[in-house]
C-alpha cells in the first residue's frame, strides 16, 4: 500500500490537518512545526494534537513529518545562531511528544566557508545537545541538492554526523527526490544503484521518509527547485519507479511539489493509480 500525503499549512490545526489530508485521500503528511522563515510558535493546544493522535491511529496512517523552519542552521558560523537552532529545535521536539512516535526533518545546515567537516562536526554537536533517551519522536536528517555550502549533499556526509550523534537511534534520513537528483545521483536511469549505494553508506534501515518531488532542473544542477510530478527533468516513468521500489514501498512519501490543494489531490489519485 502507498503511504502518500503532501504539505499541509497547520494554521487551522492539528486534527484540521489531520481530516484534510483524508480529504485528499492522503495517509500521511507534512507541516512546519512553525513560520518556515520564523522562530515563534503558536501556543500548543494539547486537547487538539490527542484529538490528532486519536485520529492518527484510528485511520492507520503512515507516521507524519513536522519540519523545522528553514532558518535554523546548526552549524552557522555564529554561535549564539547556532545556540537559537538548538532550541527551538528542542522546544519543537518537546511539543511533538504530545503526538508520539512521530518524525521531525530538517536541513542539516549550511557550514558558510567553515568547510564541510567543521559543518558536520557542529550539527552532530547541537544534536547531541537536543536528543533525549526519553523522546517518541525520530529526528530526520534530510537529503539536500548541494547548493552553496549545504551539507548533507552526499551519504557519506550524512553518515558521519551519524556517526557523531551519541544518541544514532533516534535519527533517521527523508531522502528529497529532487534534490538526491540535483545533487548528482541518478535515480532516473540507476536507482537501484543510488539505493545500493544509500544502503552500503548509510543503511537503508535508517532510511524512513521520502520527499517525492520532481525537478526543475537536471541531474546534478545542485538548484534546489522542485516541480509538480511528471513536469520536471526527472518525469512520472522515474518517480512511478520510486513509489513502487520493494526497498521504499514501506515508506511514508510526501509530496513537496508547488501545489495548491486541488494541485495536491490530483497528483496523490495518479500516484495511487501508478502502484503496483
Amino acid at each position: 500500500m502507498l503511504h502518500i500525503g503532501c504539505h499541509l499549512s497547520s494554521s487551522a490545526g492539528f486534527a484540521a490537518m489531520g481530516r484534510q489530508a483524508q480529504a485528499l485521500g492522503a495517509d500521511t503528511f507534512q507541516f512546519f512545526t512553525r513560520n518556515p522563515r520564523g522562530s515563534r510558535a503558536k501556543p500548543l493546544d494539547t486537547a487538539d494534537a490527542a484529538a490528532l493522535a486519536e485520529l492518527l491511529a484510528r485511520q492507520g496512517f503512515a507516521p507524519i513529518i513536522a519540519h523545522a523552519p528553514y532558518t535554523l542552521n546548526l552549524c552557522g558560523t555564529e554561535e549564539k545562531n547556532r545556540l537559537f537552532a538548538r532550541e527551538t529545535m528542542a522546544d519543537d521536539l518537546a511539543r511533538m511528544e504530545h503526538i508520539p512516535g512521530q518524525y521531525y526533518n530538517f536541513h542539516p545546515g549550511s557550514h558558510v566557508e567553515q568547510g564541510t567537516e567543521a559543518g558536520v562536526a557542529l550539527i552532530a554537536e547541537g544534536l547531541n545537545a537536543i536528543l533525549r533517551p526519553e523522546q517518541t519522536t525520530t529526528v530526520l536528517l534530510e537529503t539536500m541538492a548541494g547548493k552553496g555550502s549545504e551539507v548533507g549533499s552526499r551519504f557519506e556526509e550524512l553518515r558521519e554526523i551519524l556517526d557523531r550523534v551519541e544518541l544514532p537511534d533516534k535519527l533517521g534520513v527523508c531522502l528529497d527526490t529532487c534534490h538526491v537528483s540535483d545533487a548528482g545521483y541518478d535515480i532516473i536511469g540507476d536507482l537501484d544503484g543510488v539505493l545500493a549505494e544509500f544502503d552500503r553508506i548509510i543503511g537503508l534501515h535508517r532510511l524512513r521518509a521520502i520527499h517525492l518531488n520532481d525537478s526543475l532542473n537536471p541531474r546534478g544542477a545542485r538548484k534546489d527547485r522542485h516541480a509538480r510530478i511528471g513536469e520536471g527533468c526527472i518525469g512520472l516513468e522515474a518517480l512511478a519507479r520510486i513509489v513502487n521500489h520493494p526497498a521504499l514501498t514501506r515508506l511514508p512519501f510526501c509530496l513537496e511539489t508547488p501545489n495548491e490543494l486541488p494541485g495536491y489531490a490530483a497528483e496523490i489519485a495518479l500516484l495511487r493509480s501508478l502502484t503496483d
